[in-house]
C-alpha cells in the first residue's frame, strides 16, 4: 500500500493547480489510480469547486435499499462496532455502502459528527464517483480494489478535509455487493487505518461466505495447519455432487486460479479425491484437518463443515455406522433409509455418480461411453481406449489445450480395474524446473536445503495402486526423462537422496498439446521414452473441428452448470459453429457460465449475453461463412494452425497488458501455465 505523507499532499495540490491551468489531469504527479479517477470525474462533467448534492434519499427509498441489503448489513454491523472501538478518538467514521455507493449504515466519533454532517457521511447519501468525485468509496467500487484517498487527492475541493480508506466487499458468490470505509479528518490520518479496514472487510466477507451455502460443503483451508480458523484462511464451497461452487479471495490466491477457473472443476478434478472423502471426514473427524493436494501440487489443510440444511439432511447418515471406530468393535452398521436426500448422500459416500439427470441412462453406462456425444473423431478415440482398459498398455492422449485430455484420462481410470485406487494428475509444465524432480520422485530427509524432515513421498508413488496422469509430458525437462524411462521399465521409484527402490504398481496415462515427434526432431524429447509411453496414441479433435457442438453445449449446461432449463438461441449456436475456439472446451465452458448469469427470466442465451472478447473475435471471421472450415487433417504449418497460434499469442499479450506484465496473474486468468506463456512468447 502506498505511503501518505506531506509530499503526497503537496503533489495533489500541485496537480489540482496544473489541472485548472491545462484542463486535464497531469501525468506522473499523483498516483495513477487517483489520476484515472480524476479523468473519470472530468468525463462526468464535474467541476473541482462544484458544491455536491449532500441531500439524503427519502426514508422510504432508504428503507427499501436497506431491506435489499439486509444480509450485508446484518453481518457488517457487529464488525463495524468492533472497528469503531479500534479507531475511537481519531475523529473518524465507519461507513457501510451498497454497490452504488449509497450509505446504508454509519458509526462515528461524537466530536467528528458535526463536521461529518457538512460532507454528508450519513445514511441515505450516495458516494459514487459520479456524485461525489474521487473518493475512497466510489473509487474502490469502480476499481474493485482497496483504496486510500487523502486530503486534496479528492477531486472536489469540498471533500479535501477528509482522508478515506475503503475496501469493496464481495458476497459468497464473489460478486461485489458493497463497500466498507473509514473516513476522518485528513490531519488525523493513522497509517494503520487501512489495515484495520481491510481486515474488517475480510471478516464481513467470511461471514457472508459461511452463511451463503446452507446446502453445500464448506472447506476452511490454508497451507499452514495453524492458520486454519484464522482471518487469513481460505474458504471453498463444494456442492454435494462434487462441483466447485465458489471460494473467497484468500482461497483463490492459495489455489492460484480465478473464480471462473475454479468453477470449471469438481472436487475430484481439483484435489484428485472423490467428494465422498469430505462426507466421510465430516463423519469421523468433524473438527480435524484433512490434508489435500491440488492437481498442480498445492498442499493445503482443510476443515470440513456441512451447511446447515445439508447437515440436517445428512444427520441420519452421519450417525449411521458405515464402519464403526475401533473402540466400537469395528462392526458394520445397518443402512437406515431416511428418504431421497439421505439416499443421495449414501450414493455419494459410495463414490457413485449422482449428477446424471432424471431420464438419463442408468449408471451402468461406462465413464468412457458417456463421453460419446456424436462426433466421429471422438467416438473413434474412445472406442480405441475402451479396448485397452485394464490391459496395462500405456496411453498417450494428444490434443490442443482445453480439448478434454484430463477428462478422458479420468474416465479411463474410472472404467479400469484400478478405479478404487488414486488418480494422481501432474502438469509437467506447471511445476518449476528446480522442483519437478522432488515433486515426481519424492525425497528423503536432508536430500537438499529446505527439504522437509522425514522427507516427502512423490507424485509417482502417490499413484501406487491407481493411475498416474502426466499432462504436458512434452514439456518435461530432458534430465528427468531418463529417470522416468527407468521407472517405466523397472517399475520402481528411487526418491532423491535415497538408495532404496520402492516398487510401483500404477497405470500410466500421458497427455500433450505438442507434437512429440517434432520435439524429438528438435532434440527436446527422448525417442525411447516416446515409444515407451506411446502404447496407444489417441488424438482429440479441437472444438472447431467437432460435429457434435450442440450436444457438447447441452452436456456442459446439464452436467457442469446444472441448469437444465437454460437454452441457447439458434443465432448464438450458429456463432458457436463459426468460432475458432482457441481455448476449446475450457473456453466454451467459461463462456456459457458467464452468459448464463446474464440471461433474463426466459433463460435463453442470446448475442447480447456473450462476452465482448468473444464478439470481437467473431468480427475477424468473414461474413457469410456458415461454418468454420474443419478439415479432418490439418498440417501443422497450415493456415488454420497459424491462425490459432496468432489468437493464442494475442490472448496472452492482452492478458499481460491487463495485468501490467504479471505473468503469474496472466496464467491464472488464461488457465495455462507460466511455462506455456514463456514458450509462446518465444515463438516455440
Amino acid at each position: 500500500m502506498r505511503q501518505l505523507d506531506g509530499d503526497s499532499v503537496a503533489a495533489a495540490r500541485t496537480a489540482h493547480k496544473l489541472m485548472r491551468d491545462d484542463g486535464t489531469p497531469p501525468a506522473g504527479v499523483v498516483d495513477s489510480l487517483v489520476a484515472s479517477s480524476w479523468e473519470r470525474c472530468r468525463a462526468f462533467g464535474l467541476g473541482e469547486d462544484a458544491r455536491p448534492n449532500y441531500d439524503p434519499l427519502p426514508h422510504d427509498i432508504l428503507d427499501t435499499e436497506r431491506e435489499a441489503n439486509r444480509r450485508l448489513i446484518q453481518h457488517a454491523r457487529p464488525v463495524m462496532e468492533a472497528l469503531r472501538e479500534k479507531i475511537v478518538n481519531t475523529e473518524s467514521m465507519v461507513v457501510l455502502t451498497d454497490i452504488q455507493g449509497l450509505i446504508l449504515h454509519s458509526l462515528g466519533d461524537d466530536d467528528f459528527l458535526e463536521r461529518a454532517e457538512k460532507v454528508a457521511l450519513r445514511p441515505g447519501v450516495v458516494w459514487s464517483e459520479a456524485c461525489k468525485g474521487t473518493n475512497a468509496v466510489g473509487t474502490a467500487l469502480t476499481e474493485e480494489a482497496p483504496v486510500i484517498i487523502h486530503g486534496p487527492e479528492h477531486f472536489l475541493t469540498a471533500n479535501h478535509i477528509l482522508t478515506c480508506s475503503a475496501v469493496p466487499i464481495a458476497d459468497h458468490l464473489g460478486k461485489t455487493v458493497g463497500c466498507l470505509d473509514v473516513s476522518g479528518d485528513w490531519r488525523s490520518y493513522q497509517r494503520h487505518t487501512m489495515a484495520l479496514v481491510h481486515m474488517s472487510g475480510q471478516l464481513i466477507e467470511n461471514h457472508l461466505f459461511e452463511t451463503g451455502f446452507p446446502d453445500a460443503i464448506v472447506l476452511r483451508l490454508h497451507g499452514s495447519p495453524e492458520a486454519v480458523g484464522t482471518l487469513c484462511q481460505g474458504m471453498v464451497a463444494v456442492a454435494p455432487e462434487g462441483g466447485m461452487l465458489s471460494a473467497n479471495r484468500s482461497a483463490l490466491y492459495m489455489l492460484g486460479m480465478g473464480l471462473p477457473g475454479l468453477r470449471c472443476h469438481t472436487f475430484l478434478s481439483l484435489f484428485g479425491q472423490p467428494v465422498s472423502t469430505l462426507f466421510e471426514h465430516a463423519r469421523r473427524e468433524p473438527d480435524g484437518l484433512l490434508p489435500l493436494v491440488t492437481f498442480n501440487g498445492t498442499r493445503v489443510f482443510a476443515q470440513v463443515a456441512l451447511g446447515n440444511r445439508l447437515r440436517k439432511a445428512c444427520q441420519p447418515m452421519i450417525h449411521m455406522a458405515i464402519e464403526d471406530s475401533p473402540a466400537g468393535g469395528g462392526q458394520r452398521g445397518a443402512a437406515i433409509d431416511t428418504g431421497a436426500s439421505a439416499g443421495k448422500i449414501r450414493a455419494l459416500a459410495a463414490g457413485a455418480d449422482v449428477r446424471r439427470p432424471a431420464g438419463a441412462p442408468a449408471a451402468s453406462l461406462g465413464a468412457l461411453e458417456s463421453l460419446k456425444t456424436g462426433d466421429a473423431q471422438v467416438e473413434a478415440a474412445i472406442t480405441k481406449l475402451q479396448r485397452v482398459v485394464g490391459r496395462d498398455i500405456a496411453v498417450l492422449i494428444q490434443g490442443e489445450t482445453g480439448t478434454g485430455k484430463e477428462l478422458v484420462a479420468r474416465a479411463l481410470h474410472a472404467d479400469s480395474p484400478r478405479r478404487s485406487g488414486p488418480f494422481v494428475a501432474v502438469n509437467c509444465a506447471s511445476i518449476p524446473d528446480g522442483l519437478i524432480e522432488s515433486e515426481l520422485f519424492g525425497y528423503e530427509d536432508g536430500a537438499f536445503t529446505g527439504a522437509r524432515k522425514k522427507g516427502a513421498i512423490g507424485k509417482i508413488m502417490l499413484a501406487n495402486g491407481g493411475t498416474l496422469f502426466l499432462d504436458e509430458i512434452g514439456d518435461m525437462p530432458m534430465n528427468l526423462q531418463a529417470r522416468l524411462l527407468r521407472v517405466l521399465q523397472e517399475r520402481v521409484v528411487v526418491p532423491l537422496g535415497s538408495t532404496k527402490a520402492y516398487p510401483l504398481d500404477a497405470s500410466i496415462i500421458c497427455a500433450t498439446n505438442r507434437r512429440v515427434k517434432d520435439r524429438i526432431a528438435e532434440g527436446q524429447f527422448r525417442e525411447d521414452l516416446y515409444y515407451r509411453l506411446n502404447g496407444l496414441l489417441v488424438k482429440l479433435p479441437p472444438l472447431r473441428e467437432r460435429t457434435d457442438l450442440p450436444a457438447v453445449v447441452a452436456s456442459i449446461i446439464r452436467e457442469e452448470l446444472r441448469l437444465p432449463q437454460l437454452r441457447v438461441s439458434d443465432a448464438v449456436l450458429a456463432m458457436f459453429r463459426n468460432h475458432p475456439w482457441p481455448g476449446n472446451l475450457r473456453q466454451l465452458s467459461n463462456l456459457l457460465r458467464t452468459a448464463a448469469v446474464m440471461t433474463g427470466p426466459d433463460q435463453v442465451i442470446r448475442e447480447e449475453h456473450l462476452p465482448d472478447d468473444f464478439l470481437d473475435d467473431m468480427t475477424a471471421i468473414p461474413a457469410g461463412s456458415a461454418e468454420m472450415p474443419a478439415p479432418a487433417v490439418q498440417a501443422p504449418g497450415g493456415l488454420a494452425a497459424r491462425r490459432l497460434e496468432e489468437l493464442e499469442l494475442s490472448a496472452i499479450q492482452q492478458a499481460l497488458a491487463e495485468t501490467g506484465g504479471n505473468v503469474s496473474e496472466a496464467s491464472r486468468r488464461l488457465g495455462i501455465s507460466r511455462n506455456t506463456i514463456y514458450r509462446k512468447l518465444r515463438g516455440n
